[in-house]
C-alpha cells in the first residue's frame, strides 16, 4: 500500500479526478479524520472536507508508475 497527500479543491478536479482512477483495477481508499471513503465515489468525496489535503491510500503494488503520473496533478506539494 502507498499513502499520498491529494488536493480536490474543485468541482472539475473532483470530476477528473475520479475519471482518472477508475481505469486502474485497484481500491483507493480517501481519509479525512475519521472518515474512510472510497476514492471512486464521487458523492463520497464531496462529504469531505475538500478545503485542506485529503490522505490518499493505494491498495496496489503494481501500476505504480502509471497510477503515480496519473495523480500527478492532485498531489499535494505544500
Amino acid at each position: 500500500m502507498t499513502t499520498v497527500q491529494i488536493v480536490l479543491d474543485s468541482i472539475d478536479k473532483v470530476k477528473s479526478f475520479v475519471s482518472d482512477i477508475t481505469h486502474f483495477p485497484t481500491d483507493f481508499d480517501l481519509i479525512s479524520g475519521r472518515y474512510v471513503i472510497d476514492a471512486k465515489s464521487i458523492m463520497g468525496i464531496f462529504s469531505l472536507d475538500l478545503s485542506k489535503p485529503i490522505t490518499l491510500n493505494i491498495h496496489s503494488d503494481s501500476n505504480m508508475d502509471d497510477i503515480m503520473k496519473s495523480l500527478d496533478p492532485y498531489l499535494y506539494k505544500g
